[in-house]
């Protein structure tokens, strides 16, 4: 019942070994101000879809919706994310006291927020991928999705979803996927990594979010992409944008020179590095 349950459990002459305790996901395991925010599951369709339902039922802000495999994972554009067990997935779930149209830079600080937890617990030089990916040595580690449920004039929730291939082994149909194991050679601490990047996260979102403080926020970022700078086709859902990509705005929009020298502004769209 207890493997049953994701202990790693070793059975030995004298009794039983618990092995790995730090990568244990129970909310028991967690700093305490942390546990009563935590929801752990051995399986889920989807961390989206039972966030979304606990989102609407009351879960606080801050909640953390964990699975330790997902059967229907997914990223953006309903694509399949592959959730097998020893990677780090799991659903933020926020409930800012925002208006829809400063919603957008949550997903930067999240994604800003991981990329520095990361480099701060083990020294590799992940770089944010407009718009919501990690890369590690060019290589897809973490995805990020966001879905949003308004109220009138404000947000109501905002769900973000993270999928980090921490000690798992992508698929190999994902060549352009890593994991941190894949790099470090060692199986690492999946609640380090979530505690670490939850106090930072809520550090940067702890003031209101403004204009100021989008500001901010995208500054930041902008110091940790590898976008900027790189030759880049973006998809849209009805156009395809090629060209060098120049900056990020305060809007999040990325502005791109198309090879007559126009800088056209992307709001949204799947970003290829070319």
């Amino acid at each position: 019942a207890l493997k049953e349950s994701g202990f790693d459990i070793e059975s030995r002459a004298r009794g039983y070994v618990l092995l790995n305790p730090d990568n244990l996901l129970m909310p028991f395991c967690f700093k305490e101000k942390f546990q009563n925010r935590i929801f752990h599951f051995q399986e889920l369709e989807s961390t989206m879809d039972k966030a979304k339902f606990l989102a609407k039922n009351d879960a606080r802000h801050l909640s953390v919706v964990i699975a330790e495999n997902q059967t229907l994972g997914r990223g953006r554009l309903n694509r399949k994310w592959f959730s097998s067990k020893g990677g780090l997935w799991f659903t933020l779930i926020l409930k800012p006291e925002t208006p829809p149209p400063l919603s957008y830079i949550y997903n930067f600080a999240a994604s800003l927020s991981l990329s520095r937890s990361l480099k701060k617990l083990f020294d590799v030089d992940v770089r944010v991928k407009w718009p919501n990916d990690l890369l590690l040595n060019g290589k897809k580690l973490t995805g990020l999705l966001s879905e949003m449920e308004t109220r009138g004039d404000m947000v109501e929730f905002l769900n973000i979803g993270i999928g980090i291939n921490v000690n798992n082994q992508p698929q190999k149909d994902e060549p352009k996927a890593i994991s941190l194991k894949d790099v470090l050679h060692k199986s690492v601490s999946r609640r380090l990594i979530l505690e670490t990047f939850l106090d930072d996260f809520e550090t940067i979102i702890s003031p209101p979010i403004q204009t100021l403080a989008c500001q901010k926020i995208i500054k930041q970022w902008k110091e940790m992409t590898s976008t900027i700078g790189t030759q880049v086709r973006v998809e849209t859902m009805t156009e395809v944008h090629e060209g060098l990509a120049v900056d990020v705005d305060e809007t999040g929009a990325l502005m791109i020179k198309d090879n007559t020298g126009k800088i056209q502004k992307i709001i949204y769209g799947d970003c290829f590095h070319t």
